[in-house]
């Protein structure tokens, strides 16, 4: 068996970032980690959460026998990346909000970015904002319960349509001003996997932009030793057995727990 790449999240966004390497990419052999007994991350300090990540990565590393990690979760690249880098010796690749290509779509120069409240309020996003978008509007919506709705989606339960418009309200109300607001990034790995619903929920045709594609051309960069038989182990920090059936719709086996030192 080849060594995969091993796609990391604290909850199933990743599998997002998971989708976009197998539709561009469909030989590089994937794994899948989530730190769901953590979930969400947003709501732990800075300190305690780099050491989670540092731990839970690499016993993911070790149990998978990754040959790459990516880190498919904003918070987790802002705290661990440098650290991971130098402590791991495969290519671990970060995520951070696709601001750089919104803000080259963009024919009204207003984008929105749609993320959780912790990868709004970061200075790394106003320092992306200001390198790559310092000529645009940008509408910052902090929508954390997508990513409720998104793990339940998963888990076989209906999505709120009336939650999301709610969490989304500030969204809608940016594409009637002038000028309006025509590009949104989809700041947080969980986003893309409720794109239908937001494309059929906003009030005017908008351009979504993710880091999936970025990540996936990266990916492909830094593993071509990564290519082989196709592999599909998942692990979880805690019970996922109600995440079974979809992490079997993205090609990922039965969860599994992950033994953490």
């Amino acid at each position: 068996m080849s060594a995969p790449v091993l796609i990391f999240d604290s909850g199933v966004g990743g599998l997002s970032v998971a989708r976009s390497l197998a539709l561009r990419h469909p030989d590089i052999a994937q794994c899948y980690a989530c730190d769901n007994a953590w979930l969400p991350y947003g709501l732990r300090d800075d300190v305690t959460l780099s050491e989670r990540i540092l731990a839970v990565c690499r016993a993911a590393v070790a149990a998978c026998g990754a040959g790459a990690l990516v880190i498919a979760c904003n918070t987790a690249s802002t705290l661990a990346l440098d650290r991971l880098r130098a402590t791991l010796s495969i290519p671990v690749i970060g995520t951070v909000p696709a601001i750089k290509p919104a803000a080259l779509a963009s024919r009204t120069r207003h984008i929105g970015l749609l993320a959780t409240t912790a990868t709004v309020n970061r200075p790394y996003t106003q320092d992306l904002i200001e390198r790559f978008a310092s000529d645009c509007r940008v509408s910052r919506v902090a929508a954390d319960p997508l990513v409720v709705q998104a793990e339940a989606w998963l888990a076989g339960e209906e999505i709120d349509r009336d939650r999301v418009s709610r969490a989304l309200a500030p969204l809608w109300q940016a594409t009637a001003l002038s000028p309006a607001l025509d590009t949104v990034v989809l700041g947080c790995t969980h986003f893309p996997l409720l794109k239908p619903v937001l494309e059929a929920l906003s009030p005017v045709p908008l351009g979504w932009v993710d880091s999936g594609d970025a990540i996936a051309r990266r990916v492909a960069d830094v593993a071509s030793h990564c290519v082989g038989r196709r592999d599909g182990r998942c692990f979880t920090t805690a019970a996922a057995d109600h995440l079974a059936a979809g992490f079997a719709e993205f090609g990922f086996t039965h969860p599994r727990r992950l033994a953490l030192p």
